[in-house]
């Protein structure tokens, strides 16, 4: 069904829908949400504990984000925090901020968006539909969008000294937020809202995770986009691997430290993209750039074997000995002395190119992941150790890691256990009210991998005894880095194929996703010269894959999802 305009054929915009082969299950189905018109805006009165900073109406136009801007119909801004109160261990003072946009124009839903990394910044609240480059956003397709800062006042770390700070952080600011913006949805339009829906990538995707965890009956429908759903363990991984690569770097940074980013040259990653397509392309019936046969190209590729050995000095056509143990021990998931799993595996893909990739891999850990690690995961805190890239190269995989499942006065709660959505293969709440939940993930994701994911459905149907369709699905975008970007079509709308089942009951067989080459509003630079600027790809639920079944080969239309 044509996903993006909401509607109930496949039509007008048919590149970005999501179309299903099976009937519409009405008896699934929930009431679709009904249109309105915003009855109030300046007038809006703030519930005890909240205060607004700012309510005002606002004219169509562009809204600043991310660098560049995005269309907004016409609507009311509400800004505020909420929940303040000083911290008694650190003396610091927290609140949860807020932004709410309520269009003129409503289409009778609420949207959360949860925003990602170290949140600590109130994103503009234009609700994402999933992959990079959108054509539109939630708020321009009439949604009343919130989002927050969870709970602290900057993107920095040291928040995780406040142990309620974690929490807010964990799962408490979703918790706290929605019924107050949902009350502020009803005064500003006259009701309630019909449908909620919460929706993020990143950490904004472990963030919907949780909510359908642990706040089931608060939202009809969960987008949730490579979802750091293991985040504390993804970051440990993130740390194991600044140790493999530290060896290898042949220069310093102006510190004196190895620099990562030397550790392997671009060139180099092009030869081992190139390889696992030479291995892998055709699995899925056509030569053209794309790994769509994941899982059988995992059985098939071979570092060892399918990627140069270099024998005369490190080139870009090939990788020496030490670079291939190295690649294979993170792609294998990191391992404490023991031998034991700290963190999923990650497939061999073609977005190991990706400039993405590279810069997750090689720099994050010592601007994210350390701090995230030594103030946030670890009980208790290690505030006291050298932070940066010396905190990556000294965590101890058994000493330290272990810290992220601990718990100590006075903080009562692992980062395990407020991070993690809570029996996430399981989800019975959420299905016994009729709720669904569509999750994507690109499979050369460098952070959070999609092993992991795929993993977390394959236990999600046992559990469901092979049923677990019927309520969530799983979406693996073949190529794309974290959330957007990397030798992929990576541009959809999860959004709108998400509503259409939750209202229509069209559960979505596939999802229409397209390149943004040269002339596209938001060009990806990676998308690969031979391909069509506007390639279009079906993406399959998972474990189906896109198979080529003739005709044009830029077009999704002559590809179809075979189950294996």
């Amino acid at each position: 069904m044509t996903a993006l305009r909401l509607a109930a054929t496949c039509g007008a915009i048919a590149l970005l829908a999501a179309c299903g082969s099976r009937p519409p299950d009405a008896a699934t189905a929930m009431k679709a949400a009904r249109p309105g018109e915003l009855h109030t805006c300046e007038r809006l009165e703030a519930a005890p504990g909240v205060v607004f900073t700012a309510v005002r109406s606002v004219p169509a136009g562009p809204v600043a984000v991310r660098g560049g801007s995005e269309q907004a119909p016409a609507h009311c801004l509400v800004q505020g925090r909420m929940a303040e109160r000083t911290s008694p261990v650190d003396g610091q003072r927290y609140a949860i901020g807020f932004e709410l946009r309520l269009p003129q124009a409503w289409n009778g839903r609420f949207l959360f968006q949860a925003n990602g990394g170290l949140d600590g910044v109130v994103v503009p609240a234009l609700g994402g539909i999933g992959g990079g480059g959108p054509r539109s956003n939630a708020l321009a397709m009439g949604f009343a969008v919130v989002s927050s800062d969870a709970g602290h006042p900057a993107p920095n770390p040291r928040f995780g000294l406040d142990p309620q700070a974690r929490r807010d952080y964990g799962y408490s600011a979703v918790a706290q937020l929605t019924p107050v913006a949902k009350q502020l949805v009803a005064q500003a339009y006259g009701r309630p809202a019909d449908r909620s829906y919460i929706a993020g990538c990143s950490n904004g995707g472990r963030h919907a995770m949780v909510a359908a965890s642990r706040l089931p009956q608060a939202f009809d429908g969960v987008l949730a986009g490579d979802p750091g759903f293991h985040l504390p363990r993804a970051a440990v991984a993130q740390l194991y691997g600044a140790q493999q690569y530290a060896p290898l770097a042949t220069g310093k940074t102006p510190q004196g430290e190895p620099d990562l980013q030397t550790a392997f040259t671009p060139g180099q990653l092009q030869t081992l993209s190139r390889a696992v397509l030479a291995r892998c392309d055709m699995l899925d019936g056509l030569t053209d750039g794309i790994v769509g046969d994941l899982k059988s190209c995992q059985a098939r590729f071979n570092l060892g074997r399918d990627v140069p050995t270099c024998t005369a000095g490190r080139q870009d056509s090939c990788l020496d000995p030490a670079q291939k143990m190295a690649l294979a021990r993170v792609f294998a998931g990191a391992r404490d002395g023991s031998g034991r799993a700290l963190y999923s595996s990650f497939p061999f893909d073609p977005g190991v190119a990706g400039a993405n990739w590279r810069e997750w891999k090689f720099a994050s850990p010592a601007t994210r992941d350390a701090g995230a690690v030594a103030f946030i995961f670890s009980t208790p805190p290690l505030a006291d150790r050298p932070q940066g890239l010396p905190f990556a190269l000294g965590f101890d995989m058994d000493r330290d890691a272990p810290r992220i499942d601990a718990t100590q006065p006075p903080y009562d709660e692992s980062a395990m256990a407020f991070m993690v959505p809570p029996n996430a293969e399981r989800l019975q709440s959420l299905r016994a009210r009729g709720g669904r939940m569509l999750v994507y993930h690109g499979t050369g994701d460098p952070v959070f991998s999609s092993d992991d994911t795929a993993a977390w459905y394959e236990r999600l149907q046992a559990t469901h005894a092979g049923r677990a369709g019927d309520f969530v699905r799983y979406f693996p975008v073949p190529a794309m880095n974290h959330c957007s970007g990397g030798p992929s079509t990576d541009q959809f709308d999860m959004l709108g194929a998400l509503v259409d089942w939750v209202e229509n009951g069209h559960a979505p067989d596939e999802v229409i996703a397209q390149a943004r080459g040269p002339g596209s509003a938001q060009p990806n630079p990676e998308v690969p010269a031979n391909w069509a600027p506007d390639r279009s790809r079906p993406l399959c639920p998972y474990p189906a894959v896109a198979r080529f079944r003739g005709g044009d080969t830029e077009r999704a239309s002559s590809f179809a999802c075979v189950a294996p």
